[in-house]
């Protein structure tokens, strides 16, 4: 029995973080639908658009997204095939490759900022604006801390 004693939840972090991200994702999901975009596309394309003064390296971006490269990649595919963006050889190491927004892109993601804010306000309006803010700030802290998983292998 969970240590306290709620018989329907799991005493595993790791649990409780993906059971709430997914209910969360699934309200961002719905809300972007209208524009064709994923949460997890529009994240992508913010962040992009963010750095568009230097765009990111695939590297940079993988960083920034708490993703690996291999996943970012995937990720990326889709809106490479859509011309939302653009991969080019970065400029002082050709083996690396930066990210760009194209056109299309940016429409993409101007067009998704409405759907994006409607769930934001409804997030903050079913869960309240300042224990959101609470929330983001220690889900901003717990994705910062550098956790060392070689402790771990046997």
């Amino acid at each position: 029995m969970p240590v306290d004693g709620a018989v329907n939840q799991s005493p595993c972090h790791c649990a409780a973080l993906r059971k709430a991200a997914r209910r969360v994702t699934q309200v961002y999901d719905t809300a972007l639908a209208p524009s064709g975009l994923t949460v997890t596309q529009f994240s992508t394309l913010a962040e992009i658009e963010r750095r568009r003064e230097r765009s990111p390296t695939m590297g940079e971006l993988a960083e920034v997204l708490g993703m690996d490269r291999s996943t970012l990649g995937h990720s990326l595919r889709p809106l490479e095939r859509d011309r939302l963006i653009q991969l080019t050889a970065g400029e002082e190491d050709r083996r690396s490759r930066r990210v760009f927004l194209t056109r299309a892109g940016k429409a993409k993601f101007t067009e998704a900022i409405a759907f994006w804010r409607k769930a934001q306000e409804y997030f903050e309006s079913t869960y309240g604006s300042e224990s959101a803010a609470r929330l983001r700030n220690v889900l901003n802290d717990l994705a910062a801390l550098d956790f060392t998983t070689k402790e771990l292998v046997h």
